[in-house]
């Protein structure tokens, strides 16, 4: 393709604000898919380590007290601790992006300018992630918080959580426009 025929475009996703530079025809938009799979692989994985962490954790207490509400006791503890070390976990690695981020641009001389606006938030990653958590954990915890016979609270629990990795699976690949079946 010849230099004349390519346009160069700035794009902004709806979903993710990040500007996106690159060659782009009038028929195709073009979408940030390396932004979005930062936010989105932090939601999916915090909801997952939340559903399965704290399935997990019930299941394991439950095996030594067949007893509801150590049960959910257990659940509850594991959703808070783990809510708050998700977000720890989140906000380290992404504050030391940003600094990077921000010595390249302090490098080149843009800092100031519409490229810092685009830098990741450790602020709002580590609240992501610590919320996904929490979602994914609050499912174990409703499915076995109100049934009442063992045997079937630890079964309600094992599809609930089954079922559930399933749907954000698919919930992941539908918001990364990735093919659900994969």
């Amino acid at each position: 393709m010849a230099v004349n025929d390519t346009k160069l475009a700035t794009v902004a996703d709806a979903e993710n604000p990040a500007v996106v530079c690159g060659n782009v025809d009038d028929s195709v938009s073009s979408i940030d898919f390396a932004g979005r799979a930062n936010w989105l692989r932090a939601a999916v994985l915090g909801a997952n380590d939340g559903l399965v962490s704290t399935a997990s954790l019930m299941l394991g207490v439950s095996a030594v007290k067949p007893d509801a509400r150590a049960m959910v006791v257990s659940g509850f503890a594991g959703l808070l601790a783990g809510a708050c070390s998700m977000a720890i976990g989140e906000y380290v690695p992404v504050c030391s992006q940003r600094d990077v981020e921000i010595a390249e641009l302090d490098q080149a001389g843009k800092r100031g300018g519409d490229e810092e606006k685009a830098l990741p938030s450790p602020a709002q990653a580590a609240a992501a992630s610590a919320l996904a958590f929490s979602v994914g954990a609050l499912l174990p915890l409703l499915a076995g918080g109100f049934i009442v016979g063992y045997n079937l609270r630890v079964a309600v629990v094992v599809v609930v959580a089954t079922l559930a990795l399933a749907a954000f699976g698919c919930v992941g690949a539908v918001l990364g426009r990735a093919p659900v079946a994969r």
